[in-house]
Protein backbone atom coordinates (compact mmCIF):
# COMPACT_ATOMS: atom_id res chain seq x y z
CA UNK A 1 0.00 0.00 0.00
CA UNK A 2 3.41 2.43 0.50
CA UNK A 3 3.95 2.07 -2.60
CA UNK A 4 0.36 2.67 -4.22
CA UNK A 5 0.38 6.51 -2.01
CA UNK A 6 3.63 7.49 -3.41
CA UNK A 7 2.57 6.61 -6.88
CA UNK A 8 -0.62 8.56 -6.17
CA UNK A 9 1.06 11.15 -4.54
CA UNK A 10 3.43 11.47 -7.42
CA UNK A 11 0.36 11.92 -9.79
CA UNK A 12 -0.99 14.40 -7.39
CA UNK A 13 -4.30 11.90 -7.40
CA UNK A 14 -7.24 13.03 -4.89
CA UNK A 15 -7.59 10.48 -2.12
CA UNK A 16 -10.98 9.58 -3.11
CA UNK A 17 -10.14 8.51 -6.22
CA UNK A 18 -8.30 5.80 -4.41
CA UNK A 19 -9.47 5.10 -1.11
CA UNK A 20 -13.01 4.43 0.01
CA UNK A 21 -13.29 8.03 1.75
CA UNK A 22 -16.35 9.97 1.01
CA UNK A 23 -16.27 13.13 -0.77
CA UNK A 24 -19.03 15.36 0.24
CA UNK A 25 -20.00 18.71 -1.81
CA UNK A 26 -22.65 21.04 -1.36
CA UNK A 27 -23.92 23.77 -3.74
CA UNK A 28 -26.10 26.30 -0.96
CA UNK A 29 -28.47 24.89 0.87
CA UNK A 30 -30.22 23.14 -2.33
CA UNK A 31 -27.55 20.80 -3.25
CA UNK A 32 -25.32 18.31 -1.96
CA UNK A 33 -23.34 15.29 -3.80
CA UNK A 34 -21.73 12.53 -1.68
CA UNK A 35 -19.36 10.18 -3.82
CA UNK A 36 -17.94 6.74 -1.93
CA UNK A 37 -21.28 5.88 -0.49
CA UNK A 38 -21.85 2.51 0.74
CA UNK A 39 -26.20 2.71 1.48
CA UNK A 40 -28.81 4.91 2.19
CA UNK A 41 -29.94 4.03 5.60
CA UNK A 42 -33.00 6.37 5.91
CA UNK A 43 -35.12 7.90 3.68
CA UNK A 44 -37.69 10.64 4.04
CA UNK A 45 -38.75 13.87 2.97
CA UNK A 46 -37.44 15.57 5.55
CA UNK A 47 -34.51 13.16 6.78
CA UNK A 48 -31.62 11.12 4.61
CA UNK A 49 -29.28 8.89 5.99
CA UNK A 50 -26.38 7.86 3.98
CA UNK A 51 -23.84 5.33 5.14
CA UNK A 52 -20.51 5.73 3.79
CA UNK A 53 -17.41 3.81 4.39
CA UNK A 54 -15.75 5.89 7.37
CA UNK A 55 -19.48 6.59 8.92
CA UNK A 56 -22.71 8.37 8.33
CA UNK A 57 -24.19 11.44 6.93
CA UNK A 58 -27.35 12.58 7.96
CA UNK A 59 -29.24 15.40 5.54
CA UNK A 60 -31.84 17.40 7.20
CA UNK A 61 -34.62 20.05 5.09
CA UNK A 62 -37.28 19.68 3.55
CA UNK A 63 -39.05 18.37 0.62
CA UNK A 64 -35.70 16.14 0.20
CA UNK A 65 -34.99 13.94 -3.42
CA UNK A 66 -32.49 11.71 -4.03
CA UNK A 67 -31.49 12.26 -7.65
CA UNK A 68 -28.58 10.89 -10.26
CA UNK A 69 -28.01 7.29 -8.01
CA UNK A 70 -25.19 6.02 -9.58
CA UNK A 71 -22.91 2.94 -7.91
CA UNK A 72 -20.75 5.32 -5.71
CA UNK A 73 -22.36 8.15 -6.11
CA UNK A 74 -25.36 10.13 -5.23
CA UNK A 75 -26.85 13.48 -5.63
CA UNK A 76 -29.52 14.62 -3.28
CA UNK A 77 -31.92 18.23 -3.90
CA UNK A 78 -34.13 20.05 -1.61
CA UNK A 79 -34.17 22.49 0.90
CA UNK A 80 -31.20 21.15 2.76
CA UNK A 81 -31.17 22.82 6.35
CA UNK A 82 -28.22 21.23 7.87
CA UNK A 83 -25.35 18.42 7.21
CA UNK A 84 -23.68 16.30 10.12
CA UNK A 85 -21.38 13.58 10.05
CA UNK A 86 -21.00 10.61 12.18
CA UNK A 87 -17.93 8.69 12.78
CA UNK A 88 -18.04 5.38 12.26
CA UNK A 89 -16.59 2.42 14.07
CA UNK A 90 -13.39 2.27 11.96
Amino acid sequence: MRGINKINNILEMPKEIYTNQPKITTIGFNELYIENYKGILEYEENYIKIETYIGNVNISGLNLKLDKMTEDSIKIFGKIDSLSIERGTE
